[in-house]
C-alpha cells in the first residue's frame, strides 16, 4: 500500500476552504500516493467530488475509511477534539494550526503521538517562498479588504468627470504594508483611488512607492531598525508609537477609507486607530480591520461584525481568505504540495523527513510524542508552574484560614471557661 494522504472536510464555522485542489490531487496521485477525501470536502470551494475522482482521488465511505492507516492529514485549520481522536498515532498533520493563539495544542499533539507541522511558521527564506501559506492567503485578504470597503463606502472610487459635475477620487489609507497591505494598495490604485500607506519597516517605503502610493511614517533612527531578520515588523517603543500616532491622527482625519493589516507574530495586534481618530473621520468613511481576529488594529472594531459608530462603518469580518474560498484553497493546496515534495521520497513513495532542514525546523511543532519547536516547548511547563503556584497559594490560604479558625475556637473556649468560673465565684 502506498503513502495515504487524507483531506477531511473542514469543521470550523465559516471555514469554506479545502486543503486540496484538483491540480494537487492529480500531482500527488501521479507520484504514487493514495489521496482520499471526505465527501463534499471541496464543495464550498466550488470543487465537486466528481472533479477529485477524475483527478485520481478517492472519496471516503466514512470517517473510519478516511482515517484508517492515514500517513498524512492535510487540513486548513487545526482539528477539533473529535477529529484529533481519529488521527492515527504517528501520522503527520499539516495545517494552519495557529499555535500562538492555541497554546495548548502543541502539548495535545505530542500526547496524541501526532507529528504536527504549522504552515504559518514557514520561514521567510527564498527556498520556502512557494510554501509560504501566510503570504498566499494574505494576498487575497488585501484584495478582498478593498472590495469590502467599496461595499460600504457611499461614493465611487475613481475620479469621474461628467456633464453634471466632477466626482473626486476616494482617499484610501493602508496601515501595514506587508503582503496584504501591498495588495490592498495595488487594488485601490487600480480602482482609481488616491492611496497613502504606512508601515514601521523601512523596506516598505520603496515597495509602497513602486505601487504609486505615498508613504507616511516618522522616519527616525528607531524606524531604520524596525525590522526583524525574518522580514517581520518589530514591536516599537512607546515613544515612537506616540509620535507615529500623532502623525497618523492628523492624516486619518482627511481619509475616506482606512484599511489596517498590521500584525506581530505571537502578539496581539497593535492598536493603531483610537476611538478619537474614528470620531475625526468624515461621516460615511469606512475602516476595514484585517487584524480583528487577533485583537484588531482599531480600538472599537468587533470581531465578526460590521458596525457603525460616529458616522463611520467599521468592518471586522473573520477569516477573510475563506470568503474567496476557490482561489485561497488553490493557493494553499499548492503551498502544501510544495512542502510535501520536500518530505516525500518520490522513488520509494514514503515519508523521508529531514528534521534538520531549516524549513522543517521552522514548521515542526511535535515529533514522536514530544513538543520540539523551541517557541512552544516551555508553554506546558509554564502552565504547570502557574497551576502549582495557584495550588500552593490556595493551600497556604487554606492553612492560614484553618489556623485562624483554631485560634478563634481556642479563644472562644477560654472565654466560655472564664465566664463559667466568674459565674460560680459570684
Amino acid at each position: 500500500m502506498g503513502l495515504k494522504i487524507i483531506i477531511p472536510k473542514e469543521t470550523q464555522p465559516g471555514e469554506h476552504r479545502v486543503a486540496a485542489s484538483v491540480e494537487t490531487v492529480k500531482k500527488l496521485c501521479a507520484l504514487g500516493c493514495i489521496v482520499m477525501l471526505e465527501k463534499d470536502a471541496g464543495l464550498k470551494a466550488a470543487i465537486p467530488d466528481s472533479a477529485y475522482i477524475e483527478a485520481g482521488g478517492i472519496i471516503a465511505k466514512g470517517h473510519k475509511d478516511l482515517y484508517t492507516s492515514a500517513d498524512i492529514v492535510l487540513k486548513v485549520q487545526a482539528p477539533n477534539k473529535d477529529e484529533m481522536a481519529l488521527i492515527p498515532k504517528g501520522a503527520l498533520l499539516i495545517a494552519l494550526l495557529s499555535p500562538h493563539s492555541n497554546s495548548d495544542l502543541p502539548a495535545k499533539f505530542a500526547k496524541a503521538g501526532i507529528n504536527a507541522f504549522a504552515m504559518e511558521l514557514v520561514p521567510r527564506i527564498s527556498r520556502a517562498q512557494s510554501m509560504d501559506a501566510l503570504s498566499s492567503q494574505s494576498n487575497l485578504s488585501g484584495y478582498k479588504a478593498v472590495l469590502d470597503a467599496t461595499e460600504y463606502y457611499p461614493h465611487a472610487f475613481p475620479m469621474m468627470m461628467t456633464a453634471a459635475g466632477t466626482i473626486p477620487p476616494a482617499k484610501v489609507f493602508v496601515m501595514g504594508a506587508g503582503v496584504a497591505g501591498l495588495q490592498a494598495i495595488a487594488t485601490a490604485r487600480r480602482l482609481g483611488a488616491v492611496v497613502t500607506a504606512t508601515d514601521v519597516r523601512p523596506a516598505a517605503k520603496e515597495q509602497v512607492a513602486s505601487l504609486g502610493a505615498n508613504f507616511i511614517a516618522v522616519e527616525d533612527e528607531e524606524f531604520k531598525q524596525a525590522e526583524t531578520a525574518g522580514g517581520y515588523a518589530k514591536e516599537m517603543s512607546e515613544s515612537y508609537k506616540k509620535k507615529q500616532a500623532e502623525l497618523v491622527e492628523a492624516h486619518i482625519a482627511k481619509q475616506d477609507i482606512v484599511i489596517t493589516t498590521a500584525l506581530i507574530p505571537g502578539r496581539p495586534a497593535p492598536k493603531l486607530i483610537s476611538e478619537d481618530m474614528v470620531k475625526s473621520m468624515k461621516t460615511g468613511s469606512v475602516i476595514v480591520d484585517l487584524a480583528v481576529e487577533t485583537g484588531g488594529n482599531c480600538e472599537i472594531s468587533i470581531c465578526g461584525e460590521v458596525i457603525e459608530k460616529h458616522g463611520v462603518t467599521i468592518v471586522g469580518h473573520q477569516n477573510t481568505p475563506s470568503r474567496l474560498a476557490a482561489d485561497s484553497s488553490a493557493l494553499y493546496a499548492k503551498n502544501l504540495l510544495n512542502l510535501l515534495k520536500l518530505i516525500i521520497d518520490e522513488e520509494d513513495i514514503k515519508l523521508a523527513i529531514n528534521w534538520d532542514d531549516e524549513i522543517i525546523k521552522g514548521v515542526a511543532i511535535s515529533k514522536d510524542g514530544a513538543v520540539i519547536h523551541p517557541l512552544f516547548q516551555n508553554v506546558k511547563a509554564s502552565a504547570q508552574k502557574k497551576t502549582s503556584s495557584t495550588k500552593a497559594t490556595t493551600k497556604k490560604t487554606t492553612t492560614k484560614k484553618s489556623s485562624t479558625t483554631k485560634t478563634k475556637k481556642a479563644t472562644a473556649t477560654k472565654s466560655k471557661s472564664t465566664s463559667k468560673k466568674t459565674k460560680k465565684d459570684s
